[in-house]
């Protein structure tokens, strides 16, 4: 055997090598694309005109994520998702998105598994705000609260703790991500405000927009009469003899 190499070059012998199965590799787990198919400006803002509770009926109830993830600062929003799936306790990916997210995005982060540290704070929220991103909503925590209220920057999460996290990764932007119970697509339109979060997948964005105005027109007439006290409930009645629900008296009839 000709050349030398030390025991750690070979990782043999001495155990003190890094151990393969640390290194990072590139592909699923690993990659960042830069950019997704895009729909309209037009079309992603008129979701505004509405409210996630109306919108979520519309989408049969299931686009809804976990009311747990909910406002801590800022206000409304609405955008395009731009997607980061990040390992549990790092956020080497919710810095590189900063630099992938185009004005008006809406960043969708899955912190993984862990609920021990946060995935950004005033800093990291501070330029976001200065490259025009729309706001934050993280599977995950956040850190720096009090130093986050007077941005005024949109942030939804599932809470804060003090423990920052680290910067190594690995982690993903723009690769489908699961977020509060909700598979959420670089491009489909989040929609947030103080009573929840909502995904519009892109393919039926246009669609259901047309639908809640439609909706909204037609039930202008309702909302005014229930305001006025003119409302029937006969429908729960139907709704129960369909049913077969029983409907006794009080009490049982004795004297």
């Amino acid at each position: 055997m000709t050349g030398t190499s030390t025991a750690a070059e070979s990782g043999a012998g001495t155990g003190s090598a890094k151990p393969q199965s640390a290194d990072l590799h590139p592909g699923p787990g690993f990659r960042i694309r830069l950019d997704f198919p895009r729909m309209d400006a037009e079309t992603v803002q008129g979701f505004a005109e509405f409210g996630t509770p109306d919108i979520s009926d519309l989408l049969n109830r299931l686009y809804a994520i976990d009311p747990d993830i909910a406002l801590l600062t800022g206000g409304p929003v609405v955008g395009l998702a731009c997607t980061v799936r990040t390992y549990p306790g790092d956020n080497l990916m919710v810095h590189k998105v900063l630099d992938v997210a185009r004005p008006g995005d809406v960043v969708v982060i899955n912190a993984g598994v862990g609920r021990s540290n946060a995935v950004l704070g005033d800093i990291i929220s501070t330029k976001a705000r200065h490259r025009g991103i729309a706001g934050f909503v993280i599977d995950g925590l956040i850190r720096d609260l009090p130093d986050l209220r007077p941005l005024d920057f949109p942030v939804y999460a599932r809470g804060t703790t003090p423990m920052g996290p680290l910067h190594r990764g690995p982690g993903e932007i723009n690769y489908p991500v699961a977020c509060g119970g909700v598979v959420v697509n670089p491009g489909d339109v989040v929609v947030a405000d103080e009573a929840g979060v909502v995904v519009v997948p892109q393919g039926i964005a246009k669609d259901l927009l047309e639908r809640l105005r439609s909706k909204a027109e037609s039930g202008q007439a309702y909302v005014e009469a229930v305001q006025r006290g003119e409302f029937s409930n006969a429908w729960v009645d139907v709704q129960l003899a369909a049913q077969g629900c029983p409907v006794e008296p009080y009490g049982d009839g004795a004297e």
